[in-house]
Order: C-alpha cells, then structure tokens, then sequence
C-alpha cells in the first residue's frame, strides 16, 4: 500500500504505531507500507525527537498553551466535542490529557459543561446503558468484518465496508465500495493483509459475499480464498448480530460521525472523508470498551505475511480426498453429494469420526460439515 499525499501524515502515524510494537521486523513492516528501511528509519527518528507533530512536513503550533484560563479550557472541551460530536466526558477527558492540556477538568465536569452549552440531548444521555463487553485475548485473532448497509449518494450508492480487529477494535480496513459483490471485496481484503498481515480468523455473516444463506453458510469462492490462506472463516449464528456485536457497534459509529453528515457527491469523495476519520478512530478517539485507550494502543500487526501465491493444499495420509466436480459434487459411499460450486476443482478430505458411517468433510483446515452415510442423505443427488 504505498503511501499517498492526501493522508501521508496518516501513514506515518500508523506505521510508527506499529513498528513500535517490535511484532514485525523492520525491513518486513517497511515492505508491507511500501517504502525503504531508510524512510522508515527516519521517521521513526523523527517521531522519538518530536512527537506526532514531527511527522508533519512542517512544524505545527503546540496545542496546549501553559497560560489557558479556565474560559479558555472550556472553550478547548467545547470546540473539542464539536470537532467529535458523539464523544462523551470520559472520551473528551482522555484525549485532552493524550493532547497534553494542562488542568483538564474531570469526566464528569466535561459533562457539566456539555450540558451548559446545549451539546447534550438529555433524552439521548438517559438511554445509554453498560454494554457486556467480550473479546478475543490477542490482536489478529479474529478480525469481524461486514457491509454496513447501502446509503445514498449524490450520484448512486455506496455500501461501506468494515473490518476490524476483535481485540483491539482497530479499524483496519473502510472502504466506500459501489457493490457487495466478491470481484468488489477481495483485492480490498489484499489490501489489509498486505499491510497488517493474516488473522487467525475472520466472522461475518451468512449473506453474500460471505456465506451462501440456503446452505447455512457454505463457502464462497471469497470464503475459499480466505480458508486457502489458513484463515478460518466463522458465520455469526442468522438473525443474531449480535454475535458480530463489535462491528454492529463500529456501523453506529462510523454512521454517527461520518455518514450521516451526508452530502457525499460520489464514491470517492465518501471515501476520502472515511480515510479522514480511520486515523482518528484508531489514533485519537479513546474507547470506552478499552479503558479509554485508543485501538491502536492495543494493535499490533500479524507476523503472518500475506503470501504472493496461495499455499499448496497438503492432507494427512488417512484422509479420503476427493476433488470437486463441475457441478459442486463429489462422489463418496455410493453416493454423489453436493458440496459448494465454489470448491470446484479443489481437493476436499473426508475424516471418520468416532461414529460409525459419520465423516468429517474439510476443505484444507476448514471445517464444512459431517456426512452420515447411514441416513438418507438430504444433499445426495440422484
């Protein structure tokens, strides 16, 4: 991904960020950002001398003044909660002590004055409840991914799509795509692994590109591409969002503060006012579910590289192996069954089980589904 002008500032952000983690040798992070060892160096220099602002190509204004009166601290929090209008007190607090004010007042005195100068709906304040939080240990684990809905443009429509990471709610991935279609999402998804590596896992849900909702969630040609780069594709139980709670939430936050300014005319003006927000969201925004750090205090990218040619698909020795056929079958115990058009042309294992007549199907480390050859066989073709 190599670096742009429009969001250069950004980029050197994010991979200071993350080559401070040490997860990835030096040479290999600069490769995945597209530049040199020695730029990567010298900004890395840059930053340990001055801070974020060193990373700008030309010098900034400090943001904190040791002279701020207190008329002039509250004006810091309201034009601060202006700037972010869906940040809360705590949310405020944290990152005027991230940006080095001096004296900032506490959550609770933020709120109080939120509330003097009209920036609070009071209905909105008695709805809030404590969310149960839950989350993968390690950053990469699982990434959840997802299309928040298609919203309208000057000109067409544009269906946003969200990946983030599990544990660290780091937004590694925003794209303005004009579809939902797989020709769309997979070199988008390159991008990411090119950049921050392989998850372990990936969830989304049944619909398509994803899953195939009349089969339960099959594979697709996208989800075989996943599993054929050791990543496990995981479906969220249908009509249970909540099993993809995280990025449910990230959609009512990229909504609230980028989308429902409206007005974009076409895809790309969108787009740029996503990549405006990403680095915000991830570098600046404290989280609540965090303890008030920001997502990438808690990323680290995947030692996992993204491969320039898909690995070679190897089984154990007491695997049945059968390739898929023209029309998505395979032939096994005197039967023809139906196992995904996607597959087609792949080599598939079938695993006994401790139960007699009951396999185990997998395509490479994914698990599909088990084939009970003492039943009828709702899926067998005649």
């Amino acid at each position: 991904m190599p670096w742009r002008k429009v969001d250069i500032v950004d980029l050197r952000r994010e991979f200071v960020t993350l080559a401070q983690t040490e997860t990835l040798p030096m040479r290999e992070l600069c490769r995945r950002f597209g530049i040199s060892p020695k730029t990567g160096y010298k900004w890395l220099g840059r930053h340990a001398r001055g801070g974020a602002d060193a990373l700008a190509d030309h010098s900034r204004r400090p943001h904190a003044s040791p002279t701020r009166t207190v008329a002039d601290l509250e004006a810091r929090v309201v034009a601060l909660r202006d700037q972010h209008p869906r940040w809360g007190g705590r949310t405020l607090h944290a990152r005027l002590l991230t940006l080095g004010v001096r004296d900032v007042p506490s959550p609770s005195t933020i709120t109080d004055i939120l509330r003097r100068h009209g920036r609070l709906d009071p209905a909105t304040s008695a709805a809030r409840r404590v969310p149960q939080r839950f989350e993968h240990p390690v950053p990469n684990a699982l990434w959840q991914l997802d299309f928040l809905g298609h919203q309208p443009l000057g000109r067409g429509r544009v269906h946003p799509l969200c990946v983030l990471d599990d544990h660290a709610r780091y937004a590694v991935g925003l794209f303005a795509c004009a579809n939902e279609r797989i020709a769309t999402v997979q070199p988008l998804l390159a991008r990411c692994f090119q950049t921050y590596g392989l998850p372990d896992a990936i969830r989304a849900d049944n619909a398509p590109p994803w899953g195939v909702p009349q089969t339960g969630g099959a594979l697709t040609r996208l989800g075989a591409w996943l599993v054929r780069l050791d990543i496990q594709v995981w479906h969220g139980r249908p009509h249970h969002p909540q099993t993809q709670g995280k990025v449910e939430r990230f959609h009512q936050t990229v909504t609230a503060e980028v989308l429902r300014a409206g007005g974009y005319p076409d895809l790309a003006r969108c787009q740029a006012a996503l990549d405006a927000w990403r680095p915000v969201y991830n570098h600046e925004r404290p989280h609540q579910a965090l303890g008030l750090a920001t997502p990438a205090s808690r990323y680290q990218p995947s030692p996992r590289a993204f491969p320039a040619t898909l690995p070679e698909i190897v089984y154990a020795p007491d695997d049945t192996v059968r390739h898929v056929h023209g029309a998505g079958q395979i032939g096994f115990g005197g039967r023809v069954l139906y196992i995904s058009e996607a597959l087609c042309g792949e080599p598939v294992a079938l695993r006994p089980t401790t139960t007699d007549g009951v396999y185990d199907l997998y395509y490479c480390r994914q698990y599909l589904r088990s084939i009970d050859l003492t039943h009828p066989a709702d899926d067998a073709v005649d």
